[in-house]
């Protein structure tokens, strides 16, 4: 076990195999953290951890700065460093970065960064991993305590099947009337009637409105899963 608070360039890496067994390799270091999602090894090799997204630092996004220095920080928590190919996902991504869950310890960082909200959950083409319900449910809850960038940036939408896109103002959307006079909530597309009351998706669908799209705050809980889609099941 590597013992003390090390500098992050004094990292050692051991791979992981698919199934889960570490595989003993040469003494690897991280060189670089380029955000808040993005490593590079020493050798040449770089990492993007899985599931999730963090504010992109070259387009000076909201929150993408304080992502970056959580991940220094994760990464400089003493424990042995492991990485973690998902058999259910892709293993490189288009860029040639090895895609992969980073732990310290038993710490899945890329699970501790939506907890302190300074990642997003990103589902890349709707493909969930084997912590993709662990993460939604962490994020879901630094949302509502408005931890990290939904406290920065709070005009953020949780979609996890997006990347993220950090808005640092709510942006008030105006409810809209149907010629039958019923107000149509501006959270949902299509005109569902504004809250209250409450509607469960039982009675949306007795409405014939399911499924739903969320395009603002699930305001009814009809997204169970957060998959931006609601009364689909």
């Amino acid at each position: 076990m590597i013992k003390g608070r090390l500098a992050l360039v004094a990292l050692l890496i051991i791979g992981v195999s698919i199934s889960g067994a570490q595989v003993a390799s040469a003494a690897t270091t991280v060189t670089k953290v380029s955000d808040g999602d993005t490593i590079t090894l020493s050798t040449g090799k770089k990492v993007r951890l899985l599931q999730i997204d963090t504010p992109e630092l070259s387009q000076a996004e909201c929150y993408g700065q304080e992502a970056r220095s959580a991940l220094v920080s994760l990464l400089n928590t003493p424990g042995q460093l492991s990485l973690m190919p998902d058999p259910n996902l892709d293993q490189v991504d288009r860029y040639g970065r090895l895609l992969r869950y980073v732990f310290i310890g038993k710490i899945n960082i890329n699970l501790k960064l939506v907890e302190i909200g300074a990642a997003a959950p990103y589902f890349y083409r709707g493909e969930k991993g084997r912590y993709s319900t662990q993460i939604l449910k962490a994020a879901q809850s630094a949302k509502d305590k408005s931890l990290g960038l939904w406290k920065s940036c709070p005009g953020t939408k949780l979609s996890p099947n997006d990347a993220v896109t950090t808005i640092r103002t709510v942006v008030r959307a105006t409810s809209s009337t149907t010629s039958e006079g019923v107000k149509c909530d501006p959270n949902y597309a299509g005109c569902i009637p504004v809250s209250p009351p409450d509607l469960d998706c039982p009675d949306i669908k007795r409405l014939g409105l399911a499924p739903v799209k969320v395009i603002g705050t699930d305001v009814h809980r009809l997204d169970g899963d957060g998959d931006g889609i609601g009364c689909d099941k």
